[in-house]
C-alpha cells in the first residue's frame, strides 16, 4: 500500500492554538507586567496572559 503525501495549502498559516496575540500599539513597561522581583517561567506565562486577556489582545 503506498504512503499518501500531504499537501499543504498556499497562504497563511493559522497561529499554533488557535490565538493570535498582536502587541502593536501596547507601550506597558515589562515591569509593569511581570513586576520588580524575580519570576519563574511559569509565573511569566500565568502573568502574560493575564495582561492579554485584561487588555484584549488575543484573537481566537
Amino acid at each position: 500500500m503506498a504512503k499518501r503525501r500531504k499537501v499543504k495549502k498556499a497562504g497563511k498559516k493559522k497561529a499554533f492554538g488557535g490565538y493570535t496575540i498582536n502587541f502593536k500599539g501596547c507601550n506597558t513597561p515589562i515591569n509593569k507586567v511581570f513586576g520588580t522581583t524575580p519570576v519563574a517561567p511559569s509565573q511569566m506565562t500565568k502573568k502574560l496572559w493575564a495582561y492579554v486577556k485584561r487588555n484584549r489582545l488575543a484573537k481566537h
